[in-house]
């Protein structure tokens, strides 16, 4: 009885899993929200950081923040310099020796579609 309910619920279209789903919007030809999974630990000034994701665009077209707010807002943007290598799915850099040092989020911005944020600090 429990499976004809929920059958019969979804073929009427009484649920709908849209609002789980990410907003997006057609901003500068991107049109979905980059999403980050995992960054490596807190890092110096001079080490490499890895990040992995999805829809992370490219060094001409993205930037790296570190110590934005939970919001995103704010934090230092990477120079296009210290990046190492980028792709689609994966980022790594070296923090340069300009970062400010301590806590806060990580953010990749494409075009102007902000990620979802990873906590992640910078040390000394």
């Amino acid at each position: 009885m429990r499976v004809f309910f929920l059958t019969s619920l979804l073929t009427a279209g009484a649920l709908s899993f849209s609002s789980c789903a990410p907003t997006t919007q057609a901003v500068a030809g991107v049109t979905v929200t980059p999403v980050l999974i995992k960054t490596s630990a807190a890092a110096a000034r001079g080490q490499n950081v890895t990040v992995q994701g999805r829809y992370l665009g490219g060094p001409s077209s993205a930037k790296v923040f570190l110590g934005a707010d939970g919001n995103g807002a704010g934090g230092y943007a990477l120079p296009a310099n210290a990046v190492v290598s980028w792709t689609d799915s994966q980022i790594v850099f070296t923090v340069p020796t300009g970062a400010p040092v301590g806590g806060g989020f990580l953010f990749v911005q494409v075009g102007d579609m902000r990620s979802t944020g990873l906590p992640f600090s910078v040390s000394q």
